[in-house]
């Protein structure tokens, strides 16, 4: 399993996006997520980029994806719940 080290650790990926070869730079978590996602919609991790890449207007690439799969693995969050004065929950990592 991985540690959090590697969780968090950003790795610059090679991407082909509307026949342009490109790169982001994303945590091995979002990454991981991005082609679960991916393999669940049965696209190419390339494919999915390239529809956040239409989608995403001025943000950059690496940007938009991580807000990607944050809307596609909690689209009921309602960004109000992230006020400043809010203590933050350590996720629940019990077995």
């Amino acid at each position: 399993m991985p540690t959090e080290d590697d969780r968090a650790r950003v790795v610059k990926r090679s991407l082909v996006v509307a026949g342009h070869r490109t790169s982001v730079s994303l945590e091995d978590a979002f990454w991981r997520r991005l082609q679960a996602i991916a393999a669940s919609r049965r696209v190419s991790v390339n494919s999915l980029a390239a529809e956040v890449d239409v989608a995403r207007g001025k943000a950059n690439l690496s940007s938009a994806l991580r807000v990607f799969v944050l809307e596609a693995i909690a689209p009921d969050l309602d960004p109000g719940d992230a006020r400043e004065d809010r203590p933050l929950a350590a996720p629940d990592r019990s077995p």
